[in-house]
Formats: C-alpha cells, structure tokens, sequence
C-alpha cells in the first residue's frame, strides 16, 4: 500500500495509530517482524561489507525491533551479538527475545571490533527524557570509535517530538521508521542525527495513519491548488502589484532584491517605495522596478488610497524603527496583506501585542523570522526547552493572528488555525547575504497575487529552495533572483 511521507505523526499519536492498529485485528507480533525484516533488509544492503552486526536491544517494542533483526541478520549468514536490556513479561518484545537463539549479553560488555555495524534498538520515538548512564556510556564508547549506527525509529537519546537530543544522543548513518515521519526527523538537530531515514510499511492501514496534530512536511499538495493562475485574459494589474518599502542612501539593496524577487516570482507590477533622498541612487539600479518617492505617512496615506497596490513587503534595509512601525500601522488599516522583514520585525521587538492588535481579524499578516529575530520577538517563547519549533511558530502564530515563517535548515510555517508544514529541502548555501530578502519578495509577490497566506507561505519557502538548489552552491543572492521560476500550475 501507498505511504504517506507527507504526514508528521507526534510519538503520542503514533502510539494512538498503534493501538489503533492491533484493535482493529492486526496482529501486533505480525507489525513488529515486518519491521524487524525492515531493519536486518536496510543493514544487508547499506552495509554489504559487514563483518559483524551488534545489535543493542532495549526494554519495549523497539527492542523487539531489534530482537526481530537479530534473528534474520543471523540467519541471513551475518555473524550477529545481541546486547542490551531483558524485555517486559508477557508482551511481544518478550516473544521475539524468546524466538532468537542469540545470547543477550549485558551492555557493558560490548568491545568494538573491526567491521562493526550497530543497530540501536534500545529506545524509539516515546523516549522524551534523558537515557541512563550505562547507556550514555554505550552511546559515548559507539561514537569515540566512528562506527556506523541504524536506528530503528529514531536514535536513541534524540526526541520525536522536538528533534533535539535529551541528552547522550547517537549520530545515525541511518534511520528506519515505520508508518510515518515523526517531527524528529525533520527538525534540527534531529535530521542530521537521523541520518538518511527510510519510512518503511509495515501494514498497518492507511486510514489508521491520522494526526491530531495538522503537521506536514512541506509538499506541493499544501500550496498548488492556490498558486495564482494564468489566463488570456490577464493585463499586469490582474497579476497584483506589490510594494516593496526601500531603506535610506545606504542600504537600499536588500529591498531591490526583494522588489527583483517579487517580479520573478510571478508580480504584474513591482514598484519600491523609496525615501526622497534614495530616489536618484534606486534608480540607477532599477529597470523593470518602478520607483515611488514615499518620505512621510502622509504621502504614504494617499499612495495607499489606490486600491491597485495589493500586497507590502516592509523591513528588508529599511532602517527607520520609528517609521516602520507607523507604515506598519498605515498598512494594516489599509486591509492588504503584508510581510514583514528584518527591520519591520526589530520595530515590534518588545510588542508584539501590539502587532497582533494592528492585524486582528483576518490573517493578512506574513513574519518571516530567523532565530535571532525570533527571540528578539517572543522572548518566552524562544526560551522554554520544552517546546517544539513547531510548538514555538504555532504560539507565535496565534499573538500575532500571522502567518509565521520560522526561518532556518529547517524552516517551520504556521498558521494560527494551528496548521503548520516543516521544509527539509533547503540547501546548506541559501545561509547567504540577501537570500531572506528574497524570500520576503517572493512571498509578497505571491500574497499580491492572491494566495492566502499559509499557503503562500508554504508555496515561497518551496519556491525558494528550489532557487537555492538551481543556482548551486557558490550562489549570490543576485544569482538567487535569477534563479527563480514559479511553479506551473498546469
């Protein structure tokens, strides 16, 4: 059957799915050696050469995995030594320890040697709190050697749930899962630590396969029934006119890659609104862009009666904190969507109700946030280890009544509805001056063009990381803009 590698299932929903699964008739043994026969297949084939499998078994049914493993590794004609932890009476983990001839040797015994491939079996997605010393022990002598590891599920010591390590945590060159992504698989540092992941179907029904949470991995099937479409009929105008709020003398670059980005991205018309002292230094940069001379909210107030101009982006090089809270507020009256960018987002450091206030109603609020701008904004929420990213960009979410675009390796976008989408496809290279300018471009373009807003976002940072990855990795943010081409709604 098909699986779904879309979907994000938090460690207690997929214990929920679990249940689900064995009450519905499934035969609970049955799920644990389809994944086992999945974890001993990932092994045989990674790791051809393999001179011996040491497969460390935990406590529960991920131990089971392991126990499962074990027993068609060996059998397979790979020389295999089980370590870890007796499983719990009387359950299934119990009965496929009981079905492996292999001895189960204590954990402190386990000497490394030549040709070594571990699987780590002791602990899945459930475990949210720090392992015991004699396994931080095993964790830190697995590392110290440089042997490769396949976790089943999720390494051991990595949460599901937050993608962050509890604590001794191992490196994967591998992981196997079953069923469906979990939110440690694609959150930082946890995708790195997983390694390359293989979603494995181990049969249990798709319609099995829910989440209370509206968690996704970014995929084209959140954002292409609403990209703007193109028609015979269309003139410039149709295609949205966005705006694009340009700083003083000095730094005006960051808003001309936005105002290029916007244009690539699919806007009739992109203008920059210029102070008076920029306008003549702008426009020997410009040709496609057009320029409007905007020093005061005064002139701004009357540009805006035009009810042509049909989204903002604000903040990038903008520099004036005074003046872009007050345009901020200009914008928000005016009923358009808006993204807000670096300065536009340090000019609500400390007030975000506020924020929140001007854009109630309605979401027609996009805040594209990096870390740092993040934790300038939500202070308390950037602070509490207990929560996810997602957890974080979803709070934000809802006291701005906003679109977040957390921005990162491992970009969150949320919705205040609580819908929120996890990219993973970024390259490394858009860490690169400018390259947040144009993913405000992008996303205003989009908004002007009449996406709405969680979608929109979802379809800029995909927009975005398509770029990245066409211009490669010596990449300007110049040769970003260039790089650009929307996706085809065909």
């Amino acid at each position: 059957m098909a699986i779904d590698h879309t979907l994000l299932v938090t460690p207690s929903d997929m214990g929920v799915i679990d249940a689900a699964a064995v009450a519905s008739g499934l035969d609970g043994y049955g799920l644990m050696q389809a994944a086992g026969a999945h974890v001993a297949a990932c092994v045989l084939s990674c790791f051809p050469g393999i001179q011996r499998a040491v497969v460390l078994c935990g406590p529960g049914n991920n131990g089971g995995d392991g126990h499962v493993a074990a027993r068609l590794l060996s059998a397979s004609g790979v020389p295999v030594v089980r370590y870890g932890v007796s499983p719990n009476a009387g359950g299934d983990a119990a009965r496929a320890d009981a079905e492996c001839a292999l001895p189960l040797r204590r954990l402190d015994e386990w000497k490394p040697e030549a040709g070594d491939v571990i699987v780590d079996a002791l602990f899945g997605a459930g475990l949210d709190r720090p392992v015991g010393p004699e396994i931080a022990v095993v964790i830190d002598r697995v590392t110290a050697a440089g042997i490769p590891v396949v976790s089943v599920d999720l390494p051991s010591g990595l949460s599901g749930r937050t993608g962050e390590p509890t604590g001794p945590c191992f490196r994967a060159s591998r992981t196997v899962t079953f069923a469906a992504l979990k939110p440690g698989h694609l959150l930082m540092p946890g995708r790195d630590l997983c390694g390359d992941v293989e979603l494995c179907d181990i049969g249990i029904p798709k319609r099995l396969i829910t989440a209370g949470d509206a968690v996704w991995r970014n995929h084209k099937g959140l954002y292409l029934p609403h990209l703007p479409t193109m028609s015979t009929q269309q003139h410039k105008y149709s295609r949205g006119h966005l705006v694009v709020f340009s700083g003083p003398l000095i730094s005006g670059g960051a808003a001309r890659l936005a105002a290029m980005a916007g244009l690539h991205a699919g806007a009739g018309l992109v203008s920059l609104a210029t102070p008076p002292g920029a306008v003549m230094a702008q426009a020997t940069h410009l040709t496609a862009v057009m320029q409007r001379s905007i020093g005061d909210a005064e002139t701004l107030l009357k540009w805006l009666e035009d009810g042509r101009l049909t989204g903002f982006v604000l903040g990038p090089g903008f520099g004036d904190i005074e003046k872009a809270r007050t345009y901020c507020a200009l914008l928000a009256q005016s009923g358009r969507p808006v993204v807000l960018d670096a300065d536009g987002l340090t000019a609500f450091a400390g007030g975000v109700d506020e924020l929140g206030k001007l854009f109630g109603g309605g979401v027609r609020l996009m805040v594209t946030p990096h870390e740092g701008e993040f934790r300038r904004l939500f202070p308390g929420l950037a602070g509490d280890k207990g929560l996810s990213k997602i957890d974080r960009a979803r709070a934000a979410a809802q006291m701005l009544n906003a679109v977040v675009v957390y921005k990162g390796p491992d970009t969150v976008i949320a919705a205040p509805d609580g819908r929120a989408a996890v990219n993973s496809d970024a390259p490394s290279w858009l860490a690169t001056a400018g390259s947040g300018d144009v993913l405000a471009g992008i996303a205003g373009s989009l908004l002007g063009q009449g996406m709405p807003v969680f979608e929109a976002g979802c379809a800029s940072v995909a927009l975005h990381a398509e770029a990245g990855a066409r211009a490669g990795k010596a990449l300007t943010a110049e040769d970003l803009v260039g790089a650009i081409k929307p996706f085809s709604t065909d």
